[in-house]
């Protein structure tokens, strides 16, 4: 196998490279630090980079994920999270190659009240939920050798994220607000690339799946659980999203099923605070 691992400074990209280090070929925008320059939404400089190394398999990890800037940046965010999906599945198609793409339950519109399973409609509510489905669908409308993983509230010691934000404001100001209508489950980025190495050689394996840590949470009680395992002293108020307004609006209700995943592959998925425990006092998180 020759794998490309596109969004290699990512959060998820970053804990693919801890596992791939000398297995894969990791791309970013800028080449350094073991990682090629690839601007992923040129096609000619894809199919250069495909061709040059032999690709057999792409796991695409790049994305726009600002979900309030993406409503002003509607161009951009389409750009990345649809054409440029596009084109690795039409490339992909063109040489034969495996590939993996990292979608979001923000394609839902959280209206359901049990876990949202693959085959349920989408509904995204967003700028940035409609710019990941409109990827999906290209990519499983240009390509048949495909997976494509929904995952949630991703976070990582590495990169931009929830858990990091939440560290440095607790002790900074000792004093939170943090909504608790919104109801999904945290994602410990470690756990996803453990599974999507695992899925990679598994030809068997082909569609949509989602996939998160175990168990439901509100951003109020991700945050409680950020603070208790920093051992960080900080009040944490839960109030309402109309009390938080944002640009995008949010699924309430955004909870996967990972039944057909533990299913197909015979695993079992972390609890949520399992794997927040975990990040934060054993693999250490740096903000």
């Amino acid at each position: 196998m020759r794998i490309l691992v596109t969004g290699g400074r990512g959060q998820l990209g970053k804990e693919l490279k801890r596992i791939l280090v000398n297995e894969a070929l990791f791309s970013g925008l800028n080449g350094d630090d073991g990682i090629i320059p690839l601007d992923i939404t040129n096609k000619e400089s894809v199919e250069q980079v495909v061709q040059n190394y032999k690709i057999t398999h792409i796991v695409n990890c790049a994305a726009y994920t600002q979900v309030d800037k993406a409503e002003a940046e509607k161009e951009k965010a389409y750009l990345v999270n649809h054409f440029a999906v596009k084109t690795l599945a039409e490339i992909s198609e063109k040489y034969h190659i495996r590939l993996i793409h990292i979608s979001t339950d923000f394609v839902f519109d959280g209206n359901k009240n049990t876990p949202y399973l693959e085959e349920d409609e989408p509904n995204p509510l967003s700028v940035y939920g409609d710019s990941k489905l409109a990827g999906e669908r290209a990519l499983i409308t240009k390509l048949s050798n495909f997976v494509i993983i929904r995952t949630s509230w991703l976070y990582s010691k590495y990169g931009n994220n929830f858990v990091k934000t939440i560290l440095k404001y607790s002790k900074e100001r000792g004093y939170l607000r943090v909504v608790y209508d919104q109801v999904g489950t945290p994602t410990y980025a470690k756990d996803l690339a453990e599974i999507i190495v695992k899925i990679i050689p598994m030809d068997e394996i082909k569609g949509v799946y989602h996939y998160s840590n175990e168990g439901v949470s509100s951003w109020y009680d991700f945050a409680k659980g950020v603070v208790e395992f920093g051992s960080i002293k900080c009040r944490i108020e839960p109030i309402l999203s109309i009390d938080y307004p944002t640009l995008a609006k949010r699924p309430n209700y955004s909870v996967l099923s990972k039944t057909k995943i533990k299913r197909e592959l015979g695993i079992e998925i972390p609890y949520w605070r399992d794997s927040l425990e975990k990040c934060i006092k054993v693999d250490g998180i740096e903000f």
